[in-house]
């Protein structure tokens, strides 16, 4: 089911396999209409991750790369959509030579065609391909198709994970099977009978279920995997290891182990991170938390796993908070409930709500020496409170919320204008890597330690270079600047702690062994102010 893990099984998965000195690559297939996950609502879908060339896609596409360490690509992704959207195209272009296109076979051929294409293209020894949903939904049928032709095909080199939850009711205290025996009898009605099940549960499988799963499932016990919850999502590939996970891969492929495993750094960082007792205490402002009675952080995801990387990295322990913006609004009282945190980031969005209230937090940070990292949306709405309130521009904004502003600090960029007054949205912000060039003496220059990097973006705002001197005169440093187009990407104040806005998002490329230098240099930061 939604939610359960598959990107974290993926990811691990995939890790296990590296440390036999295989390379891998991994696919995500979301059953969705939506061309990419650009247009997704992030309550209902979480975040929206971008690669570094521009495929604004699903989350567990971030969980590979935190991973494996690797970047992925468009071709690491894939919707139903887009699928069709392929197939209907080639047809247009009369590539199926007159026949009649049917979705059987020809979109589980394409979505073969495209598994196969990531493949030859990242050399990988390994594919490894997460279906979204749940088995038995009407929306990944073509999906489960497409794995059912393929080991039709190479019945040698295809195998099939599943991930499913055991409940353990809380007025019986048992785990369950009959759940995973469902869904398995559902698998086999798409002509698939899983090679491994991965088993989620609160606690560790024990010897009875696994007998029982194995009599009902047509498996062997070894080749059903515990998988109980862990204090952090990197302990999974090392539980994995402790069950012989890669063994049982490696042995089903008849494939040689090229290397002794070696996770000795990925297990001494874990340790790192458990042992992290000493909290850092951040708050994150933001309006993508409520859904209806739960708080959903996977909107975040990339910011809380770049704080966790750098907290840990600096053995703390990450305390994060969920603020809601629309609280400073109602009651401007709230705001001193800041002096309990050690530093605020606020993160990318878009619209309107909550945009005074986070302005409040930032003049919040910026007159009270509180760290801060404002990260897209976060930047924007620095440089208008710095605007306001430093520059004495009365009434500037961003024209996102007031296109009538006298002063619009925050403007669309040209060439955005004519793909909103066409409608023309899914795809067409400014996304991707691009270079960005550091001024020298300043904390970003100091975080990176290299005077020209590459980040990733997807905003259609920009600063307006047309205040851009007044800003300077008045103590905004502009401490980088896109050299191709003269854009402003990282602003920041030379006489703070810490007070530094990105146009782009630094949470794409922090990695669990590796974290984002913006982030290491906020938390570093945030430590100072954390009382010995």
């Amino acid at each position: 089911m939604s939610g359960i893990g598959k990107g974290i099984a993926t990811s691990s998965i995939g890790k296990i396999l590296q440390s036999r000195g295989y390379r891998v690559t991994a696919l995500k297939i979301d059953p969705y209409i939506n061309v990419d996950a650009g247009t997704m609502n992030p309550v209902e879908h979480g975040e929206v991750f971008v690669t570094s060339d521009g495929m604004e896609c699903d989350q567990d596409i971030g969980n590979y790369e935190r991973f494996l360490g690797e970047e992925m690509h468009a071709y690491n992704y894939m919707t139903t959509g887009a699928v069709y959207l392929s197939v209907i195209t080639k047809e247009r272009n009369l590539e199926f030579g007159g026949a009649c296109v049917e979705v059987v076979p020809h979109v589980p051929e394409e979505v073969i065609q495209r598994i196969e294409r990531a493949a030859a293209r990242t050399k990988a020894d390994f594919v490894m391909v997460e279906i979204g949903g749940t088995v038995g939904e009407y929306q990944n049928l073509l999906f489960l198709e497409a794995g059912r032709m393929m080991k039709l095909q190479r019945p040698d080199q295809v195998l099939f994970v599943m991930v499913s939850y055991f409940p353990i009711p809380q007025m019986i205290g048992e785990m369950k099977t009959k759940p995973t025996q469902y869904a398995v009898r559902s698998l086999n009605t798409a002509g698939i009978q899983p090679d491994i099940i991965l088993a989620r549960s609160s606690v560790p499988l024990d010897k009875p279920r696994k007998q029982k799963v194995s009599v009902f499932c047509n498996m062997q016990e070894e080749d059903i995997i515990s998988a109980p919850d862990v204090s952090s999502i990197y302990e999974v590939p090392l539980n994995f290891e402790k069950e012989r996970l890669g063994d049982r891969l490696l042995e089903k492929f008849r494939m040689p182990v090229r290397k002794k495993k070696d996770m000795s750094a990925w297990a001494e960082r874990v340790r790192q991170a458990r042992n992290a007792k000493k909290p850092i205490k951040i708050g994150i402002v933001g309006k993508y938390f409520g859904t209806g009675a739960f708080t959903l952080s996977d909107s975040y995801i990339s910011v809380i796993e770049a704080l966790k990387h750098a907290a840990w990295a600096e053995k703390r322990f990450p305390e994060l908070h969920w603020l809601n913006a629309e609280e400073y609004e109602k009651d401007p009282k709230a705001l001193w409930s800041l002096r309990d945190f050690d530093g605020i980031v606020v993160p990318g969005g878009f619209g309107s709500r909550g945009v005074e209230g986070k302005m409040r937090v930032i003049e919040f940070c910026r007159k009270n020496n509180m760290p801060y990292l404002g990260l897209c949306y976060g930047m924007h709405l620095a440089i208008v409170e710095f605007a306001r309130n430093m520059a004495l521009m009365e009434g500037a904004h961003t024209t996102e919320v007031d296109p009538q502003t006298k002063y619009p600090v925050i403007d669309v960029m040209p060439e955005q204008k004519e793909n909103i007054a066409a409608k023309h949205m899914g795809g067409s912000m400014r996304l991707g890597s691009y270079a960005c060039r550091l001024q020298a003496g300043t904390k970003a220059y100091n975080a990176y330690r290299v005077p020209r990097v590459k980040e990733r973006h997807r905003h259609r705002y920009e600063l307006n270079n047309a205040f851009r001197e007044r800003l300077i005169k008045k103590g905004l440093v502009m401490s980088g600047i896109n050299p191709e187009r003269d854009l402003v990407e990282i602003i920041e104040l030379p006489d703070h702690p810490f007070f530094v806005g990105t146009q782009f998002h630094p949470e794409f490329q922090s990695r669990f062994l590796d974290p984002h230098p913006l982030f290491l240099a906020f938390i570093q930061a945030a430590t100072k102010k954390v009382s010995p």
